[in-house]
């Protein structure tokens, strides 16, 4: 394993991370879910993502059962806050009310006292930033939180929060997590130059664009059985939008590139995704611990910039670069 500064930070995290999302809780039993992080950790896997909101709030039981006893200082467990975890009102978005009872309930179920890094899982247009980024700090202060950042928040949304950090005095944002893929690269053009000014990190998320990229799905034939694109608990929305014939196709012209460098169609995706030095790290999740196994492999891996080309040269008019398709709910969920 490989290990990287998240942004300008202290904090080192391993170029791989675990994440749960669609799977602990969800899509595979505990005993499968232990088995994966048992050789993630095996893999030199440090970091571990997950959110209050995931298979409503039974993804981080999940993940904090699989952890205990594990030596709480040699990991980086990172959490987030936005989505609804109940009924009420106040049960979502970024309030000081909100924050500060999601992070108690995060720490309860995960099994720690802090988290290393809390993140606002989206932005909230109905809460002033300032009494986000003031309740932040104040759970940095008190010890609950080391380090805080974003996900999916658009560059004049993370520009204005550096602001006010700025004339506040509050802890600054240090990573974003965004979405991000041979696919996907919305954050190529506004994100990554402000964040690598600013020392922010990426911790990205879907580097194999669910699973599209390990050329499982084939054109004009029949979705495998189990995939993630057909998932009926979340899953499949995020992947139809690449289940076409000319996406599809052109993910199999990668094969020969994947196969010249001696990698997995998964390795190749996830090791794509870290030759941006603005990547702190890549997000993989898994349902079997061989999955698990074989996407560690990518973490180290150097492509040529003739390989890359190579890539840009297959997929070109389908990959996805508008930053406007970064964008949160325009009220609380």
């Amino acid at each position: 394993m490989e290990f990287r500064h998240l942004g300008k930070s202290g904090l080192k995290v391993s170029e791989i991370a675990y994440g749960n999302w669609l799977t602990h809780g969800s899509q595979v039993e505990e005993d499968a879910a232990n088995e994966c992080v048992r050789a993630a950790l095996d893999e030199g896997v440090t970091t571990f993502d997950t959110a209050d909101a995931y298979a409503g709030t039974r993804a981080e039981e999940v993940l904090g059962r699989a952890l205990k006893g594990r030596r709480r200082e040699g990991l980086e467990i990172f959490t987030k806050v936005f989505w609804p975890t109940g009924p009420g009102q106040n049960d979502r978005g970024l309030s000081r009310k909100h924050i500060m009872e999601s992070i108690n309930g995060s720490l309860r179920r995960l099994g720690t006292d802090y988290v290393d890094l809390y993140q606002a899982h989206r932005f909230d247009y109905e809460t002033p930033l300032e009494e986000t980024l003031r309740a932040f700090d104040d759970l940095v202060r008190q010890g609950k939180v080391l380090y805080v950042g974003v996900s999916e928040w658009r560059a004049e949304e993370i520009e204005r929060a550096l602001k006010i950090a700025g004339e506040m005095g509050f802890d600054r944002i240090v990573s974003n997590q965004p979405q991000y893929s041979m696919l996907w690269r919305v954050i190529e053009d506004e994100i990554v130059p402000l964040c690598e000014r600013e020392g922010i990190g990426q911790i990205v998320w879907s580097p194999i664009a669910q699973g599209v990229l390990t050329g499982k799905y084939k054109p004009g034939q029949p979705l495998p059985e189990g995939s993630r694109a057909t998932d009926d608990k979340g899953g499949s929305d995020m992947i139809r939008r690449y289940m076409t014939d000319d996406h599809l196709s052109r993910v199999q012209e990668l094969r020969p590139i994947a196969d010249d460098l001696g990698l997995s169609m998964a390795q190749l995706a996830i090791a794509w995704t870290l030759q941006n030095p603005n990547v702190s790290a890549a997000i993989v999740g898994a349902t079997r611990p061989e999955q698990v196994r074989d996407n560690v492999k990518a973490a180290g891996v150097k492509l040529d910039a003739d390989v890359l080309a190579r890539i840009d040269g297959v997929l070109g008019p389908v990959v996805i670069r508008d930053p406007a398709r970064t964008r949160s709910p325009e009220s609380r969920p």
